[in-house]
């Protein structure tokens, strides 16, 4: 037993104190951390603008079937519809590389890089959970809106929108969770997030199981966090709906 616990000993000291080597997973953590954020950021609004190119195309279909407005808005929505098609029916790490060897073969900055490949894959699952909100309120609501003199518009922005929000955040926060493990792809780009810090110790020290099980932990914990947030945050919403 002794002989064990000093063999790990020995290996944590190895793999993570000297020459600082775990500097390699926090600054991986720092790198994850950017690209998760951002992405989610932007994602959201790819996915909000495309859920509401989709929605108010299916919603105002039988209202305006002739005009130039109909035409455009029927074109974004094939456009919109062409983007989802693709981006959910291709792997996250080919469209990865897609924009790192191709797109933005020109960028040298990787973190911009990762953060659109990021950003336009997740803008698609975001999209059809934004649609999914707005589908999920009553269509009494956008009639109510209407016949208060609201336009679509600002019926959309003050009435359908906020609740359809609220309505998502649990999807969202999911969303967020699934993000943030597909970042550990980034590493096939040379971007130094965290697994592949833990890769690089790993390369260094030719020990896989500590720092493997390092970065492991690590994604459990910040998981396990969102998950803890996303349950005080249900049981806020609950208790705002009875009263």
């Amino acid at each position: 037993m002794n002989t064990w616990f000093s063999d790990l000993q020995a290996k944590f000291i190895l793999d993570f104190v000297e020459k600082q080597r775990y500097i390699y997973i926090v600054t991986g953590l720092k790198v994850t951390f950017e690209v998760t954020l951002l992405s989610l950021f932007f994602g959201m609004v790819i996915g909000a603008l495309v859920a509401i190119v989709r929605t108010t195309h299916d919603q105002t279909r039988e209202e305006n079937r002739r005009g130039f407005g109909h035409v455009v808005l029927g074109a974004a929505n094939s456009i919109c519809r062409l983007y989802l098609t693709v981006i959910r029916g291709t792997p996250t790490m080919v469209q990865l590389l897609l924009w790192f060897f191709v797109f933005l073969v020109n960028v040298n900055n990787k973190v911009i890089v990762a953060v659109v490949a990021f950003s336009v894959n997740s803008g698609a699952y975001v999209a059809e959970i934004f649609r999914s909100g707005i589908m999920s309120i009553d269509a009494g609501q956008m009639e109510a809106g209407r016949s208060l003199g609201l336009s679509y518009k600002d019926t959309m922005i003050e009435i359908i929108m906020p609740q359809a929000v609220k309505n998502c955040l649990p999807a969202l926060v999911n969303e967020m969770i699934t993000l943030l493990k597909e970042t550990s792809i980034s590493g096939y780009i040379g971007l130094n997030e965290l697994t592949r810090g833990g890769e690089i110790i790993r390369g260094v020290t030719y020990d896989a199981f500590l720092p493997l099980i390092a970065v492991a932990l690590i994604y459990l914990v910040i998981v396990m966090f969102f998950t803890w947030c996303m349950g005080i945050l249900e049981r806020r919403l609950r208790r705002s709906d009875i009263r």
